[in-house]
């Protein structure tokens, strides 16, 4: 069995279609609530495309006026998620030593704004200033730190749909190598128009169509000699691979092969998987691979609502969110739970968790 040092998620929170924070997570999803902002996007007439939206958000009514004057929708996401996991905290003090670390994809609503109004202006350089830290992808990593004063290790992870999974790795790197007493992770996605665009026009041809989604979970990663709270899971590893050409499912078998061999694990002691759901062919090679190695009742014991799937660079740090969720329904302390992600760019990542 692997000897490092270890690392417990303590708290969590998210603001997803179904509400803001932990509380209406878990109602919604316990409940099979279905998102209830939704919306047809640009081309959606045609496709059959829905767009779930966080309900009623908007960034200046749910954090006030002060600071928000620039704020893009996505780092009011995050900011507000980091809000519902941290008001509780009161622990909390020490944050020279709290890291961020976000996966995301930026917003490219605000690059393209950015870029158009350049294109359109008198002088190519009559652009707002005050909209050019939006436009970089670490700026809600940034945002956060700065709004809540968190002066650890700040990091955003590009991945696609494995950006949750990978920003995990990154903190708990952080905290095994004392670069961090504890970290804010996890993953944040916004809808646009423009996003819907390039969705549109990069989805499989063979894939009819393709929902969208957005939202917000963050996680408190901390040693678990540290801290005073219960921890909610122990992250014992984190596998990722890189599949440049062919299917991709023997490199998914492998990556979770490598995951449960560190803790002399077989398929057999793992209580649930949540699959990655993604787009089109890659669902069913994922499908087909695990269901190789796992018990039916193991791949279907975590509810899969579509939004999640729909939440891209979300999607893993959603998946999350909802294991956690159901583990403590069902009271599964001590069970075993894989964390599956894919992204149709090639990587791949799974997490090994064991529920507390």
């Amino acid at each position: 069995m692997a000897t490092e040092k270890r690392i417990v998620i303590t708290r969590w929170s998210a603001v997803s279609p179904l509400g803001i924070g932990r509380t209406a997570f878990e109602a919604g999803f316990l409940a099979g609530t279905a998102p209830t902002a939704v919306r047809t996007p640009p081309y959606g007439d045609l496709t059959g495309d829905r767009a779930y939206l966080v309900p009623e958000f908007d960034v200046r009514a749910v954090l006030g006026r002060r600071g928000t004057r620039s704020m893009e929708r996505l780092s009011g996401l995050a900011v507000t998620t980091a809000r519902e996991l941290l008001q509780e905290e009161p622990a909390l003090t020490d944050n020279a030593q709290t890291a961020v670390v976000l996966g995301t994809s930026g917003s490219p609503q605000v690059m393209r704004d950015f870029t158009r109004s350049s294109l359109l202006a008198e002088r190519p350089f009559y652009v707002d200033p005050a909209a050019v830290p939006n436009g970089v992808m670490n700026c809600a990593a940034s945002r956060i730190a700065i709004w809540h004063q968190l002066q650890g290790p700040n990091a955003t992870l590009t991945t696609g749909r494995t950006a949750g999974l990978f920003a995990l790795g990154h903190a708990r790197r952080l905290l095994a190598a004392g670069r961090a007493r504890r970290a804010v992770v996890g993953a944040a996605e916004e809808y646009s128009d423009t996003r819907a665009w390039l969705e549109w026009h990069h989805r499989d041809q063979r894939t009819p169509h393709v929902s969208l989604s957005e939202g917000c979970a963050l996680f408190l990663l901390e040693h678990a000699a540290g801290p005073s709270r219960p921890p909610l899971v122990e992250l014992l590893t984190i596998e990722h691979r890189m599949c440049v050409s062919g299917p991709p499912g023997e490199q998914l078998r492998r990556c979770v092969h490598s995951a449960l061999a560190r803790y002399g694990l077989t398929p057999d002691d793992i209580w649930s998987v949540s699959l990655s759901r993604a787009p089109g062919e890659l669902c069913d090679q994922e499908h087909q691979a695990l269901a190789a190695m796992f018990a039916p009742s193991t791949l279907n014991r975590l509810p899969a609502p579509p939004w999640i799937a729909a939440s891209a660079s979300a999607s893993a740090a959603f998946q999350l969110a909802t294991a956690l969720t159901t583990a403590h329904q069902h009271a599964a302390t001590g069970r075993l739970s894989l964390i599956i992600a894919l992204d149709p760019g090639g990587t791949m990542a799974c997490a090994l968790l064991r529920h507390c």
